[in-house]
């Protein structure tokens, strides 16, 4: 829901918050650090700073969890109703399998990056599958992983995206698939 994050502990563990110094212009230089290593898929070194904000004023975990709870079958099924609509009008076979499309509805092109762009170009949006973080983390490679990273598309399927929208970048997928 956008508010934050929340962990489970085991009982025995006394959980003691600590409020940590935060700059937002830390935060944005180990962003900006941390892309550069991803672009330039260069190694990532850590370097400790005060970029964690630990302050967020987060709602109560029963609150939330009922948050989540009631809206949760409408969330789902309106999920629904947009991957229907990319699976009845995108060619199957650029379709990854049901249980792939779970958070967004992910297709696997060849032409990923020209396609994303005529994406953004009709006014838009979709994202572009997580880069490896191969090389980055740590040395090596993951030829899977860049392999999909350089062909999957997201394609948004939650309350921000209308079913006029999903049709519409069904249109531009269909226009510019070779």
């Amino acid at each position: 829901l956008g508010t934050g994050g929340y962990a489970f502990l085991k009982e025995r563990v006394n959980y003691q918050p600590k409020q940590l110094r935060f700059n937002p212009n830390e935060y944005k230089e180990a962003e900006k650090e941390f892309k550069q290593a991803v672009q330039n898929n260069s190694s990532y070194s850590y370097r400790d700073s005060d970029w964690l904000q630990t302050d967020a004023n987060l709602p109560e975990w029963y609150d939330y969890r009922q948050q989540i709870k009631n809206g949760l079958e409408a969330s789902l099924q309106y999920c629904d109703e947009i991957n229907n609509i990319y699976i009845n009008q995108l060619p199957i076979e650029i379709q990854l399998p049901k249980e792939y499309q779970t958070w967004r509805f992910n297709i696997r092109l060849k032409n990923k990056d020209r396609l994303l762009n005529e994406i953004f170009v009709a006014g838009l949006f979709a994202s572009s599958h997580y880069a490896s973080l191969a090389g980055i983390m740590a040395p090596g490679q993951c030829k899977q992983a860049e392999t999909l990273a350089d062909e999957i598309i997201n394609l948004f399927n939650d309350h921000h995206f209308d079913t006029q929208k999903a049709e519409q970048t069904c249109a531009v997928i269909m226009e510019n698939l070779n």
